[in-house]
C-alpha cells in the first residue's frame, strides 16, 4: 500500500491559529487544482497502481473549501480510482466544518477516512490557540462521521499555550470516549511568521523542551495504542522547507520524534525488569534483536546512561540477539557465560 499525498496548505481554513503557518509546514505554496494535479503526476512516476493505494489531501481544511473546488479536487482522485491507481481517499479538516451535506459529497467520491484537527479537548486551550471551535463540536463531528460510515482520525498536540500536562491527560480520556480509528501526535513548534512567533519573541510563550514533549507524547501514544487506536505519526514531517534555516524558531523538533517516543516507552516498560535482574547478580545484560537496539539505547544512549546510573555500581551491558521475535531478555551478569550462548 502507498499513500499519494496532495497538499492544500491552509486552504478552506477561516482561522489563523497562533501556531500555524501551513504554507511552511506543508512545503506547498498553492491550493489550485493544477498544483494538485502536478503533485499527483509526480507521485505516480514511482507509485505502483493498486486499489490498496490511497490518495490523501493534507494541510488544509478540505471541507471548508468552496464546494465547486472540492468537486474539482475530488474529480482528480475519481480519475485515479477509475484507473485503479488507488482504492480510497482520506483528508483532513476542522471539526466545525462537518455536516450532512459535506459528508454526502465525500462519501460519493470514495473518501473513507476523515482526520479532524482536534488538537485539544480543553476549551481554554482551544481559545488560547485561537482554534475557533469547541470540544463539543469535536464530539458532534465524530458522531456524525461515524453515522455516515467514515473512519475517524484525530490530530492532537502537546505544548500549546495554556496547556498543562493535566490538560493533555484529560484530553486523552475524552478522546478515548470518541473511539477514533487513527491518531497523529504533534508537539507544538514555534514557526516563523506565526502569531505564536511574536509571543515567543516577547517572551510570553515558552515551548516544551524536547524531553518534556517526548514524555507527554509518549503518554498519549501509550494510552491510545492500548485502546486499539493506530498511531500513524508522531511529530511533523521533516521536509526541506520546514527544516530550512530560520523557519523553526523554537520548540521540541526532532526528525525522528516517533522513535524517541517509542524509546521512552521502552525505558518505562523495561526499567522494572532491569531493577529486578540487578537484584539477582552483580549486573545486568540486556539482550535484544539488532533492529530494536537503537530504540533500546535511546537518543545518544540516553536509556543506557539512565539504566547504568540506576543500577550502579553494578554493571549494565547490551548485546544483540539473533532472534526473530521482538523481545528483550535480562540476565544477571553472574550468568554472563550462559547468556553468551543463548542467541
Amino acid at each position: 500500500m502507498a499513500i499519494i499525498p496532495i497538499f492544500i496548505p491552509h486552504a478552506g481554513c477561516p482561522h489563523q491559529c497562533v501556531f500555524c503557518n501551513q504554507k511552511t509546514i506543508s512545503g506547498q505554496k498553492t491550493a489550485a487544482v493544477e498544483g494538485a494535479r502536478k503533485q499527483i503526476k509526480k507521485w505516480l512516476e514511482w507509485v505502483k497502481p493498486s486499489v490498496k493505494n490511497e490518495a490523501a489531501f493534507y494541510g488544509g481544511s478540505f471541507t471548508g473549501l468552496d464546494i465547486a473546488l472540492q468537486k474539482e479536487l475530488l474529480a482528480l482522485t475519481d480519475e485515479l480510482r477509475s484507473k485503479k491507481a488507488i482504492g480510497s481517499v482520506r483528508l483532513s479538516t476542522r471539526p466545525d466544518y462537518i455536516d450532512a451535506e459535506r459528508l454526502e459529497l465525500l462519501r460519493a467520491h470514495g473518501v473513507q477516512l476523515v482526520e479532524l484537527g482536534v488538537q485539544s479537548m480543553d476549551d481554554t486551550v482551544l481559545a488560547a490557540a485561537e482554534r475557533g471551535h469547541s470540544a463539543k463540536q469535536v464530539v458532534e463531528a465524530v458522531a456524525l462521521l461515524k453515522e455516515y460510515g467514515f473512519a475517524v482520525g484525530v490530530q492532537l498536540m502537546v505544548g500549546m499555550p495554556e496547556q498543562s500536562f493535566a490538560s493533555v491527560k484529560a484530553t486523552v480520556e475524552q478522546v478515548l470516549q470518541l473511539q477514533p480509528d487513527v491518531a497523529r501526535i504533534y508537539p507544538l513548534l514555534v514557526i516563523k511568521g506565526t502569531p505564536l512567533a511574536h509571543s515567543y519573541e516577547r517572551e510570553e510563550f515558552v515551548p516544551l523542551t524536547l524531553e518534556e514533549a517526548v514524555r507527554q507524547s509518549a503518554y498519549i501514544y501509550k494510552k491510545l495504542r492500548a485502546a486499539g487506536v493506530k498511531i500513524i505519526r508522531v511529530g511533523l514531517q521533516a521536509d526541506d522547507e520546514l527544516c530550512a534555516e530560520g523557519n523553526i524558531l523554537a520548540g521540541p523538533f526532532h526528525p525522528a520524534m516517533g522513535e524517541l517516543v517509542q524509546s521512552y516507552l521502552l525505558r518505562e516498560e523495561l526499567t522494572p525488569q532491569i531493577l529486578e535482574a540487578a537484584r539477582d547478580g552483580e549486573g545486568v545484560i540486556i539482550s535484544c534483536p539488532c533492529r530494536l537496539e537503537s530504540k533500546v539505547r535511546g537518543l545518544r544512549n540516553s536509556n543506557i546512561i539512565y539504566w547504568k546510573e540506576l543500577v550502579a555500581p553494578r554493571e549494565l551491558t547490551i548485546k544483540n540477539a539473533e532472534v526473530s521475535e521482538m523481545k528483550i531478555t535480562f540476565i544477571p551478569s553472574n550468568d554472563l557465560e550462559k547468556a553468551a550462548t543463548q542467541d
